[in-house]
């Protein structure tokens, strides 16, 4: 049973019922929606030994034969919630990178985008950190689709002349990953103000001080990349 994700002719994502192979309907979609958005809060608030289907099926107000239909276990849908979560950070980063003119701006703007869905949906942390043990290989594909991206456009600005030419993209790319989700754990996760609420941004000065360090870290210098 369940439903799975299948690309179009444009590349998008279509959803499929693995029963009948056939796309979900609109009202399918919704439903579908429905159950990962109750899953995120249902993983996020118990973790995921003591989340439950039926805590989940509780929180989203529907049968436990409707779940059936498109998840067949639990690790199924937490599954499935990763990947969502995956998909929809990485859409706020690219929106957010939009209209950027050079590498530097990009950065800005993709930290920007992931810092504000960190803000919205907490959950990510506690998700993608119970996925290390719940689900391993999904963990990874979730970090793996990022950086794939990441990389892409780190090569793109070293043809560029914007990215030192001497740094290994690859590395460069998770580095910055891991600078962002630490940055972001810190001084949005953890951070509460004097009535304990959590911020809605990240602290401009923080931001501003981490994005001195990544401009200082992958701008080219002259000659570099050349013999002396």
């Amino acid at each position: 049973m369940g439903e799975h994700g299948r690309p179009d002719q444009d590349g998008a994502e279509v959803l499929v019922s693995s029963t009948t192979g056939r796309p979900l309907t609109k009202r399918g979609e919704a439903t579908r929606r429905k159950i990962l958005e109750a899953a995120e809060q249902v993983f996020a608030q118990m973790g995921y030994p003591d989340a439950s289907i039926v805590k989940v099926t509780e929180r989203a107000g529907v049968a436990l034969g409707t779940f059936y239909l498109y998840f067949d276990s639990k690790k199924t849908v937490f599954e499935a919630l990763v990947l969502d979560l995956n998909r929809r950070v990485r859409q706020s980063m690219s929106e957010s990178m939009a209209g950027a003119r050079t590498r530097v701006e990009a950065e800005r703007g993709g930290f920007e985008g992931f810092f504000r869905f960190t803000a919205e949906h907490p959950a990510l942390y506690r998700v993608i950190r119970e996925a290390e043990f719940a689900s391993p290989a999904t963990m990874r594909l979730h970090y793996e689709r990022i950086v794939a991206g990441y990389t892409e456009g780190l090569e793109q600005a070293q043809s560029a002349g914007e990215v030192d030419p001497t740094l290994d993209p690859e590395v460069a790319a998770w580095a910055l990953m891991g600078l962002g989700e630490l940055i972001g754990m810190r001084y949005v996760l953890w951070e509460r103000d004097e009535n304990g609420r959590a911020p809605q941004r990240i602290d401009p000065e923080v931001f501003d001080s981490m994005m001195h360090f990544i401009a200082n870290a992958l701008t080219a210098r002259d000659g570099a990349g050349k013999d002396d």
